[in-house]
């Protein structure tokens, strides 16, 4: 890390009210988010699937990557993409969510990537349990964190340094955590971490690491900037900080008839009319019920089956659509009796906005 920077910005942004600026749309132009049409899909296509990249993407020639595994561990270990793959293989779906989505929903808002509903996808992902790759160096007893450092690499409030991120010891030995190479059957795509990354099942997104270069046991707390400057819940400067980590209940639905090009406005033609759209939640809990909202009156909606415990359930419900103006709201709520709020819960941060989406239609 160094000690100094050319930069101008070192500390926390200022939250504004006001229009986005152009920091935040260069961010938004970078990064991409779901299509709310594309919720039709049980699994996203990849080039529609959510991107939150921090720095640049990583230059990786083919046949050249090595994941060097040390610290507190029983032998050094530097594996190349193939003898990963070696190891035994496992496909999940698993639908990631981006913390920060919602956060341009959040009055005032942080400025950073202005999310609004869509960073989140489901795909179907290949790899092998993180467990394999460790056996291969074989953890002490002393190690209590495992630590994952990608080849990205920048600078985030003066700070220099590669993206990393660390889990708990028996998170990381979990079954659901992921050394990930392909992504829908095919290898990764560049833009999400060709050629080897972490997949952190029923956590947000943060926690999957991207082009992983590096994986360290640790007998003491991970320090690194992703993991103790950011991705905290506080509630004001003064609050204790809560670690971000599994995703909270939340849905969508597919806006139904067409838009307006510019404010997405939709045009309903009168009479039955399908809703459609999907719900989850973190930690593995199942979505037990989702409700569609007409105009603030709610009733229950039809689950589809699950598709697995870490991805995304499909919901249905059928609107008799009548002329005027109307606004369609879901929520969903989980196994665990959490329930969507009515109202954003406010973070400084801008972190887990599981508010209900509201879609503003005309009937004609």
């Amino acid at each position: 890390m160094t000690t100094s920077h050319p930069f101008r910005e070192a500390e926390r942004r200022a939250h504004t009210e006001g229009p986005f600026d152009p920091e935040e749309v260069r961010l938004a132009n970078r990064n991409s988010g779901l299509l709310l049409e594309a919720l039709r899909h049980d699994v996203t296509p990849a080039g529609l699937h959510y991107l939150l990249n921090h720095f640049d993407v990583p230059y990786v020639a083919d046949g050249t990557w090595q994941v060097d595994i040390a610290g507190r561990v029983k032998r050094r270990a530097v594996l190349s993409l193939d003898e990963i793959k070696k190891l035994p293989a496992r496909t999940l779906p698993v639908t990631l969510e981006c913390a920060g989505n919602g956060r341009a929903a959040m009055m005032p808002r942080y400025q950073s990537m202005p999310w609004l509903y869509e960073a989140v996808g489901t795909a179907e992902w290949t790899g092998t349990p993180l467990r394999h790759a460790l056996d291969q160096a074989g953890l002490l007893d002393d190690a209590i964190e495992i630590s994952f450092i990608g080849a990205d690499r920048g600078f985030d409030r003066g700070h220099e340094h590669s993206y990393g991120r660390s889990l708990r010891r028996d998170v990381a030995l979990s079954d659901d955590v992921l050394l990930v190479w392909a992504m829908n059957g095919q290898p990764l795509l560049p833009q999400h971490g060709y050629p080897l990354r972490l997949v952190v099942a029923g956590w947000y997104g943060m926690a999957s690491v991207k082009w992983l270069a590096r994986i360290e046991a640790l007998d003491k707390p991970y320090d690194g900037f992703q993991q103790v400057n950011t991705y905290m819940y506080r509630a004001d400067a003064n609050a204790t900080p809560v670690p971000v980590s599994h995703i909270r209940v939340k849905s969508l639905m597919v806006p139904p008839g067409i838009p307006d090009w510019y404010t997405r406005h939709r045009l309903v033609a009168a009479g039955p009319t399908p809703l459609f759209g999907r719900a989850w939640s973190g930690g593995g809990v199942p979505i037990a019920r989702v409700e569609v909202g007409i105009d603030g009156v709610w009733h229950d909606a039809e689950l589809d089956p699950p598709q697995g415990k870490f991805a995304w359930r499909g919901w249905r419900s059928q609107w008799n659509a009548e002329p005027g103006e109307h606004v369609l709201s879901c929520r969903a709520t989980d196994a665990d009796g959490e329930t969507q709020p009515l109202e954003a819960r406010w973070d400084m941060g801008g972190f887990g906005n599981n508010v209900v989406q509201c879609v503003h239609a005309t009937v004609r």
